[in-house]
């Protein structure tokens, strides 16, 4: 459902917050459930859009999915529908979610063969799935790619075990092709595969299946393969991406907020990273306390010069906060230039924050520099579309910090990401209504 958020800013807000689950492990350990035939037992799952849509195609699969609680459900995939894969229905609905694309590596390895439309999901360039047909050609797999259709198909009669370089640290790449190796035969190693805590998280439930993977947590993983995995729960992480949107509201609304249960061992670099940005962070025990602060500095690089945030893969910073940084840098005092070096048009939202009076030059699709103004002259209330998940929430806490009444459109964009996120802002003390 789409709609529009009207947001009255300025306002001060308090209280508690408990981040949702976390997307993206949400997506990849979904795919996972089709690795066995006993039953999965998942914890934590976040209620929106992407990760219901993905749900839906696994129960179109044919995979009996059972709801226990809130976050709460099983997943027996014993009897698949292959029928389902080669419907037009599976065309529109794999087309319309790009974590779709992890079905492949289960399908695959389990069954010999697997279907995928060419997915869509966020307008943030190309984002290439080279990576992963490669992994599965290496492991054994033929590829056909019908250009008519748009239509992939893999099929394989048998998976080997192989020595990998992948091109890029690709997460979902990385993940996809760890789950066709875990059910191939003999030993895969894949070397530059990507580190995050949520495909770390996705190792260790594979293995509690029987899975036979090591090196968890670095960049170079070694999977022995065997003949069949098991049931398991597993629990979610909380979403890294939204404990450092609450950051960034509590420091741009000069709020005091706490987050609840961050998991402060999972989140790498970004609690390190907001504080250059000269936003305090407390930590009590597993929650992570903002306090209200008048006023935050830029710190400078040692030798004088400006500080320069820039993604990269982890334990890098991750490319879905830096639109939250850019936005947090607009009250800051200092200056600080924003390198996206890993999507090429995910800052092309800043033309709506110097709508709203923000300093900001765009100096091309990769950076940004932002002239904090230090709380002198807040930015203003506009009317504005969300063009994707990240830069969506970016945009609603700007509007959250401004001066007057904001408008969002397209919010289908945000609620793709972020569960209930009008009524959990609400519960703060925040002036939004959703129409």
């Amino acid at each position: 459902m789409s709609g529009t958020f009207e947001i009255i800013g300025g306002k001060e807000l308090r209280g508690d917050i408990t981040p949702q689950g976390a997307k993206n492990e949400a997506l990849q350990i979904l795919c996972a459930v089709l690795l066995t035939d006993e039953e999965v037992r998942i914890n934590n799952i976040p209620d929106i859009h992407d990760v219901n849509r993905l749900i839906d195609i696994l129960k179109d699969l044919g995979v009996k999915v059972t709801r226990h609680a809130h976050g709460d459900f099983s997943f027996k995939a014993d009897e698949i529908n292959f029928d389902y894969f080669k419907s037009e229905e599976f065309k529109k609905d794999g087309a319309r979610l790009r974590g779709s694309v992890m079905l492949l590596g289960p399908m695959l390895t389990r069954f010999g063969e697997a279907y995928m439309p060419t997915p869509g999901g966020d307008k943030i360039g190309r984002r290439r799935l080279d990576t992963h047909f490669q992994g599965f050609v290496e492991l054994g797999a033929e590829f056909f790619y019908d250009d008519k259709e748009y239509f992939y198909s893999l099929k394989a009669k048998e998976l080997t075990g192989k020595f990998m370089l992948l091109e890029e640290a690709s997460v979902t790449g990385t993940a996809n092709i760890i789950m066709a190796a875990v059910l191939a035969k003999g030993k895969t190693r894949i070397y530059n595969a990507a580190c995050e805590p949520y495909l770390q998280q996705l190792c260790k439930m594979l293995n509690r299946m029987g899975a036979q993977i090591s090196g968890i947590g670095s960049n170079l993983l070694t999977i022995e393969g065997v003949s069949r995995l098991n049931g398991t729960e597993h629990t979610l992480l909380p979403d890294m991406v939204e404990i450092g949107s609450w950051i960034g509201l509590a420091a741009m609304t000069r709020s005091e907020i706490t987050i609840k249960n961050v998991q402060w061992n999972h989140l790498g670099v970004i609690p390190l990273t907001f504080r250059k940005l000269g936003i305090q962070l407390e930590q009590r025990g597993d929650d992570m306390i903002i306090p209200a602060q008048e006023n935050y500095k830029i710190q400078k690089f040692i030798d004088g010069s400006i500080l320069t945030i820039s993604d990269a893969p982890w334990p890098g910073f991750t490319p879905d906060l830096l639109s939250i940084i850019l936005v947090v840098a607009t009250q800051a005092k200092g200056t600080l230039l924003v390198h996206q070096k890993m999507f090429e048009s995910r800052l092309f939202f800043v033309d709506k924050l110097i709508d709203m009076g923000a300093q900001i030059i765009l100096c091309d699709p990769h950076r940004a520099t932002v002239v904090g103004m230090n709380h002198e002259s807040p930015l203003r209330g506009t009317t504005m579309i969300s063009p994707d998940i990240r830069a969506g929430n970016a945009l609603l806490i700007a509007a959250l910090s401004a001066e007057g009444k904001s408008t969002i459109h397209n919010i289908e964009q945000i609620d793709r990401g972020y569960e209930n996120i009008d009524g959990r802002l609400k519960a703060l003390g925040a002036d939004i209504r959703r129409i």
